[in-house]
């Protein structure tokens, strides 16, 4: 058992607290980890607001690369003193979904089994089943992938949720490659990584759509060769235009990613594909939310595919070490995602400046 500072959200809405939690020694199949950094996500303030559920107190944190410090009893995945990024998909190998191959739909995906808790025994709820914003985390070896230990931390770490998720919604669920064209809906760090994943496939045209400047900005930076500022412009138009003037005959984008998680964002997105085009829900929604005023006649006479990218379908010991690889080609720049790097104190700061989509990822560094 070790003692540890860590960042816990006690009760619904309540400014995070830095505080000592207890760490137990890892059993069979965990893995202990030295966090050197950790992005702060949308997530962690859905669970803090109590948008995901009300089981706190909520040890936050889960975009994060660090070092293997210990493992429990069976435990070959990995060993002490790797480097690697923690993930949520662990994937099981024995349920439905992993048998008939779809180890990326795993439909039991699993953590550590002891629990950390506060001094007083309390257990907590750590975030994705990670839990970060902590000195040193306990996890299932499964969610310890092992990567180039020379990779800068607080780059790589943000494969862990965020930058994969945009990433494989274009790639893995969209199928960007060459000769396809891809609009993204949403400019914030899941969007823009959508944009890096459809400029690595070679894709184009590649179509930024916000109302933010500054985030189309960034798009473009990350390999948008257009852009749509959707407060000036109706994007279902200028995505249209844009890619029939590369594509002959083209009613919209082949892929369309809808990186907001908003009805009227996923319509747009669904009337801004070509015919038999795309779309891929990657920003989360609320359970409240509906789709309205969508005709069934309009599904069937468009045709294609609707889907939803979970952690853009990503194999975690597939992609992982392949990304970072190409980051330290300088074929893919995560560096660009880090926005700032901040300390452990600074986290409540941190969603301030998220909410005013003033950063791509402040990172906290440990």
């Amino acid at each position: 058992m070790q003692k540890v500072k860590a960042v816990v959200a006690k009760s619904k809405g309540a400014p995070v607290e830095v505080v000592t939690i207890h760490v137990p020694d890892p059993g069979p199949g965990e893995a202990v980890v030295a966090v050197q950094a950790c992005g702060v996500c949308h997530t962690d303030l859905h669970y803090r607001e109590g948008g995901i559920n009300d089981e706190f107190p909520f040890l936050l944190g889960h975009e994060a690369a660090g070092v293997v410090e210990a493992v429990g009893e069976g435990v070959t995945e990995v060993a002490p003193g790797d480097f690697v990024v923690l993930n949520w998909r662990a994937v099981c190998g024995e349920c439905r979904a992993c048998k008939r191959g779809d180890l990326q739909y795993c439909f039991a995906t699993h953590n550590a089994t002891q629990k950390m808790t506060l001094e007083d025994g309390t257990e907590l709820s750590p975030a994705l089943g990670i839990g970060a914003f902590a000195e040193k985390t306990l996890v299932a070896a499964g969610q310890c992938t092992k990567v180039d230990a020379d990779a800068r931390p607080a780059a790589v770490g943000l494969l862990g949720c965020g930058v994969m998720a945009g990433l494989g919604a274009a790639i893995n669920t969209g199928g960007a490659t060459r000769g396809r064209s891809v609009a993204v809906i949403g400019c914030g760090g899941v969007g823009v990584a959508a944009i890096a994943g459809a400029a690595l496939a070679g894709s184009s045209p590649i179509i930024a759509v916000d109302i933010d400047p500054k985030k189309l900005e960034q798009a473009k930076a990350m390999g948008a060769t257009h852009t749509v500022d959707s407060s000036k412009a109706d994007p279902e138009i200028e995505i249209a235009k844009i890619c029939s003037a590369v594509y002959e005959g083209a009613m919209g984008a082949d892929i369309v990613v809808e990186a907001v998680g908003r009805p009227e964002t996923w319509k747009q997105a669904f009337y801004s594909r070509d015919l038999a085009g795309t779309v891929v829900l990657v920003g989360v929604p609320t359970p409240d939310m509906v789709v309205p005023d969508l005709p069934l006649i309009d599904v069937f006479g468009r045709g294609g595919s609707l889907k939803s990218s979970w952690y853009g379908d990503c194999l975690p010991d597939r992609d992982f070490p392949m990304l970072v690889d190409l980051y330290r080609q300088g074929r893919l720049d995560l560096d660009a995602f880090v926005s700032e790097e901040i300390g452990i104190d600074d986290i409540e700061a941190a969603f301030e400046k998220m909410h005013h989509g003033e950063v791509l990822r402040s990172v906290v560094v440990l």
